[in-house]
């Protein structure tokens, strides 16, 4: 094998061996994508040349252009005003409550409040980066496993690149020229069945392991109905009225996720002030478990209800710009990683691995699968998508599978099966996406190797789902067919 083809592979070996090193993610992946595009320029200038090189900083430039990101700020605020002003603590406490009896009860309220945040934003960064803000460090106070909750938040987080409303998807449906209302009502059923089956992972995880997620005290939240039915309206209303704001403005055509993202930052401080502010002055206090900290506020001074808002609100702002700054770091050393891998040639080596098979149907179409599966390796959802469909788009809607699919629903079909493929993308180590996002903003307790250790199951299941819509295209293409023929 000559060096040119060993090249792109030492670079994904030293991408692996140096996440693991306690380094910064985005200064690895920019690091490791400079350091072997100098290399390249060493062994030889045809393989990466100075003009290339120089492309770099537009490629940057790119991202600051593409309007999508401009949402991720904003649900970053989003996310870190919920939490920080007790809506999100509520809301968990409260499902943690409903679900004590249930194994793992608070890992499915994750995967639960993950769900919902799919079909508000489509947002994969930004669903990420909130549950891991809303989530985590209650799953570590509750002393659940580091692994099985890094898991469950970024398997959820990633719901959101196939429950509509699903960015993907309307890309999907420009390149193959199909309908965005059709993609969107047939990714509803695998959606929700992907969340499903998280639910039912962790509940047969937790009973085979109770240790991974100890129950709640039998004692714990209100003793009465009226208690429970208070707690409920507490603590679920608020968050509602966020979705219905959020979803609503969407559905309803009066904003672009994007300028929905604006709607949700809006609410979350109207929320914020109702949870602080509002209710305080009339005497609804909000319910703390036993051995729990009261919100803090920073430095456990007395404040008037005025002032204890504008301190959080300045703390939020502050974290949120924190934040967002360690996931577009992110994003620019990803691009410089993914510019340089491709350029010397690792696009061409990982499709060499299928050039020479000559299948039927069916074989193609699993080939491709694999492809996609594995290409998720390297590189994120949007390149993959403009890699493959450009290119097996035109070829898939000329195979012919029988009965099992009519040859009208091929495109359909196939695009579906493409959208739970890619999810796997934002998981696989170690270039998945949603694991960067995660160990930017989890806890110190959570290491790399249980983020990479917990996602192995979810992405065991995701593939369980692929082989079924793949055996049952009727998973796809009977709602489709019910509600818009």
């Amino acid at each position: 094998m000559d060096f040119e083809q060993i090249l792109p592979l030492l670079m994904f070996a030293a991408l692996a061996i140096l996440l693991f090193s306690g380094f910064p993610v985005a200064f690895v992946l920019g690091g490791v994508g400079i350091a072997f595009a100098f290399i390249a320029m060493w062994y030889d200038d045809w393989l990466f040349d100075w003009p290339q090189f120089n492309a770099i900083p537009a490629r940057e430039y790119g991202i600051a252009e593409n309007l999508i990101l401009t949402a991720i700020p904003m649900f970053i605020f989003m996310g870190t005003m919920l939490e920080r002003s007790g809506i999100a603590r509520d809301l968990l406490n409260c499902l943690q409550v409903l679900l004590r009896r249930v194994p793992g009860g608070l890992a499915l309220s994750v995967v639960l409040m993950g769900t919902i945040l799919a079909a508000t934003t489509g947002i994969i960064g930004a669903s990420v980066v909130m549950m891991s803000l809303l989530a985590l460090p209650v799953m570590m106070q509750r002393n659940y496993s580091p692994a099985l909750s890094a898991g469950a938040v970024a398997a959820s987080g990633t719901l959101g690149i196939l429950i509509p409303p699903s960015i993907m998807l309307v890309i999907m449906a420009d390149l193959l020229s199909k309908s965005v209302g059709n993609l969107f009502v047939a990714a509803i059923i695998p959606g929700f069945m992907l969340a499903g089956f998280y639910m039912v992972l962790i509940i047969v995880a937790c009973i085979i392991k109770p240790s991974l997620a100890p129950k709640l005290e039998a004692d714990i939240g209100p003793g009465t109905k009226l208690g429970v039915l208070v707690m409920v309206l507490r603590s679920f209303l608020p968050p509602l009225i966020l979705i219905v704001m959020v979803l609503g403005s969407i559905l309803g055509g009066f904003a672009t996720p994007t300028e929905a993202a604006s709607v949700g930052a809006f609410g979350a401080i109207v929320l914020a002030v109702l949870n602080l502010v509002i209710l305080p002055a009339i005497g609804v206090k909000p319910m703390h478990f036993k051995g729990e900290a009261v919100l803090d506020t920073g430095d456990n001074v007395e404040r008037g209800l005025l002032s204890n808002f504008w301190y959080i609100f300045k703390d939020v702002v502050v974290r949120s710009a924190l934040t967002n700054a360690m996931i577009f770091g992110i994003f620019i050393g990803a691009t410089v990683f993914a510019f340089v891998f491709r350029q010397i040639g690792g696009e061409e080596v990982v499709l060499h691995l299928f050039d020479s098979m000559g299948f039927g149907s069916w074989g193609i179409l699993i080939s491709i699968m694999v492809l996609v599966f594995f290409l998720g390796f390297f590189f994120d959802w949007i390149e993959i998508t403009l890699i493959v469909l450009p290119v097996f788009a035109p070829i898939i809607a000329q195979l012919d599978f029988g009965e099992h699919v009519a040859r009208i629903d091929t495109v359909y079909w196939f695009a579906i099966l493409m959208a739970i493929n890619l999810q796997t993308s934002f998981l696989t180590p170690p270039f998945g996406f949603a694991l960067f996002y995660l160990k930017a903003v989890a806890p110190p307790s959570i290491k790399i190797q249980h983020i990479y250790l917990g996602i192995i199951p979810f992405v065991l299941v995701q593939l369980v789902g692929l082989g079924l819509v793949i055996a049952f295209p009727e998973l796809a293409l009977w709602l489709p067919r019910t509600l818009l023929n």
